[in-house]
């Protein structure tokens, strides 16, 4: 069984996670917007807030990122990546499980947002009780998924 933990993310893992995002989500930005490096670069470093995000690690190994909100009637998951040599081990499952039971626990949902072009991250959410509720962004590009039920009728769109 592979040993699951976080530690917090520093300054010094700024590349780490640009690597990270470009082996995790560079087929899906790819899809979508195309891979431009700088523009890439640029983004990250706007996004890259250490203090509020979290590294994954397996078997005391780099292995992932995670960025979780905690919101007055929710908790966000903001960003979960794995690298690809760590994914399909149910690592994220149990990342996702563990606040799926504190957003239980607090009396809160579990909300999301996924790119429409990643089926494989789709799959999993629903599989782990969340429901499409939303589509949203430039060209409907996102979906917001929540624990909570969603209202009768079609995704509606925003």
């Amino acid at each position: 069984m592979t040993a699951i933990d976080l530690r917090p993310a520093t300054s010094a893992d700024s590349e780490y996670c640009f690597q990270l995002h470009q082996a995790a989500m560079g087929a899906y930005v790819t899809a979508i917007w195309g891979w431009d490096e700088q523009i890439q670069r640029d983004f990250h470093a706007r996004a890259f807030t250490p203090e509020r995000w979290q590294i994954i690690t397996a078997d005391g190994a780099d292995a992932g990122m995670l960025h979780v909100e905690h919101r007055p009637t929710a908790i966000y998951l903001a960003r979960i990546e794995l690298h690809p040599d760590y994914q399909e081990r149910g690592i994220g499952s149990q990342l996702i499980r563990s606040l799926l039971h504190q957003a239980r626990l607090q009396g809160r949902d579990l909300t999301l947002d996924v790119l429409v072009v990643n089926q494989r991250a789709r799959a999993l959410y629903r599989r782990l009780g969340l429901h499409a509720v939303t589509r949203h962004g430039e060209n409907d590009i996102k979906i917001r998924m929540t624990t909570k039920p969603p209202q009768p009728g079609l995704i509606h769109r925003s």
